[in-house]
């Protein structure tokens, strides 16, 4: 190729596996690959400043043109461990939400369970970069990520937002995917795809090059995360579009911040 693509991916250790592939394959040479945390890959991609990322699938409403490349995603069919909202008194007890401002996702996910599925109503707020420490009383907050993974020890109440998506439409959540704003040649997403592919199956070698006393990670990449782009998961997010479509207005004014 005469010219890199440019690739972003996202810093969290749920992408560790399909990046491992990723970085022992052929085409790492061809690729400059760009980390960060999703909302900003996100926002990379609007600005044409990447070519594909592993983007927070909310991002794709507001693309003027978008493609879902290869067979792979950041998912789950039930609980996922490392995105929750935490809280110390029950669901129906809490008056604020704060909302990690790493991930519109999660972000929005959250708002449409509030709504759907727990069907309460509290004040909800965009959170700064120290908002843990506020999650206390009846102020609850979506974390996602590794923080989440380490709040699991320090929340009574953990309200796994993959989970609860699950029980209220009976399919499971695509959280991110390889998008592009532009058509890709078949044959880089070919062994692009490949190489995420790979990755996963070298899970032993991922977990033992991340150590993470937090949680057990084989568990996580095993039986929490679901890395296939399969026709339910397709479904799952079709479902999840159609409600952020619905509200789109209110969604764009919140999803991106310019930089």
């Amino acid at each position: 190729m005469d010219q890199k693509i440019r690739v972003g991916a996202v810093n969290y250790l749920n992408t560790k596996p399909l990046l491992y592939g990723i970085d022992r394959s052929p085409l790492r040479k061809e690729i400059d690959l760009i980390i960060d945390y999703p909302a900003s890959i996100a926002n990379m991609l609007l600005r044409d400043q990447i070519d594909i990322g592993l983007v927070p699938v909310a991002v794709i409403p507001y693309m003027e043109e978008y493609y879902i490349n290869g067979a792979h995603c950041i998912g789950s069919d039930g609980d996922v461990a490392s995105v929750c909202l935490f809280s110390e008194t029950p669901i129906e007890k809490v008056e604020k939400v704060l909302l990690d401002y790493q991930s519109r996702t999660s972000v929005q996910l959250a708002r449409i369970l509030l709504k759907e599925y727990w069907q309460v109503s509290p004040e909800v707020e965009d959170a700064g970069k120290d908002f843990r420490d506020h999650i206390k009383g009846t102020t609850a907050g979506v974390v996602i990520g590794d923080r989440a993974l380490m709040q699991r020890k320090l929340s009574p109440y953990i309200y796994d937002l993959g989970g609860s998506w699950k029980a209220f439409t009976g399919l499971p959540f695509v959280f991110a995917a390889w998008v592009s704003n532009k058509p890709l040649d078949p044959g880089f997403i070919r062994e692009f795809d490949q190489a995420n592919k790979m990755g996963l199956g070298h899970i032993d070698e991922v977990v033992a090059e991340n150590p993470f006393p937090h949680f057990d990670l084989h568990a996580y990449f095993t039986k929490y995360l679901d890395y296939e782009l399969d026709s339910p998961k397709k479904e799952g997010l079709e479902l999840f579009l159609h409600y952020l479509r619905s509200d789109v207005n209110n969604v764009k004014k919140e999803y991106f911040r310019p930089s």
